[in-house]
């Protein structure tokens, strides 16, 4: 009789047993699942960034870039936040011409051009399916920037214009 009951609870305390180690996972937003919309919902996501269906993966990113960001303006903290989205950026900042520093070969600016910089991104990202990261109902890949060109342009200094070039 004891054995019995045994079989019948046993199933019951592995399962609790199970949720309680998946916990641990859960309670990092790099390796979270189940507890990805409670992180969003903390920090006001999905938003229109994130696009109409983003992949767990993405959503996850989003997450640990808002996380991280430290609200700087800096090139290497635009930098490092799109690093965190997945995308790897690099930064060009414009300055006015000036003629003790005219470069005969350069650009010859206005002075508004002082208050544009430009993301240099890849053409197109593409984001692959991962086994240990992505679902069954996931596509095998995404592409765009439109993630990137979202989040950059919401941090982008008030004073400023952002441009986007593709290579």
């Amino acid at each position: 009789m004891p054995w019995q009951i045994a079989n019948v609870w046993a199933p019951t305390f592995q399962r609790s047993a199970d949720r309680a180690a998946n916990l641990l996972i859960d309670a990092f937003p790099s390796t979270t699942n189940e507890l990805l919309p409670e992180w969003e919902e903390t920090l006001g996501l999905p938003d229109p960034c994130a696009g109409e269906s983003p992949t767990v993966a993405q959503r996850r990113n989003q997450v640990l870039a808002r996380l991280s960001d430290t609200g700087g303006s800096s090139v290497s903290d635009l930098v490092q936040f799109a690093a965190t989205l997945g995308y790897a950026i690099t930064i060009t900042q414009f300055a006015a011409a000036a003629a003790d520093i005219l470069v005969a070969d350069g650009p010859a600016n206005d002075p508004p051009w002082a208050y544009v910089w430009r993301v240099n991104a890849a053409q197109t990202t593409v984001t692959y399916f991962e086994a240990d990261q992505s679902f069954a109902d996931e596509p095998l890949a995404t592409w765009g920037n439109g993630v990137l060109e979202c989040e950059i342009s919401a941090r982008a200094p008030a004073h400023t214009i952002v441009q986007f070039s593709y290579s």
